[in-house]
């Protein structure tokens, strides 16, 4: 799976993860504003990906006074 991050210039939008990159920035691309999907490290497992996942909005929202990327609609990113 690939970790990435929608940002909007450096600020990041969402958090995510696929196994498909370009079509994942495409369906974004719908409904969300963001100037480029930035890849995050190598590609790992799913579950690597998933706890990934949720441990970078908990570190985003600590960071962020309790609020979480702007599209992410829930803590687990799903």
């Amino acid at each position: 799976m690939t970790r990435y991050e929608l940002r909007d210039g450096n600020k990041v939008v969402y958090v995510g993860i696929t196994n498909d990159p370009e079509r994942r920035s495409q369906e974004h691309s719908v409904d969300k504003d963001f100037t480029r999907l930035v890849p995050i490290g190598p590609k790992v497992s799913p579950e690597t990906a998933e706890r990934w996942e949720e441990d970078r909005i908990a570190t985003y929202k600590k960071n962020h006074h309790g609020n979480r990327p702007k599209y992410n609609q829930n803590d687990s990113g799903k």
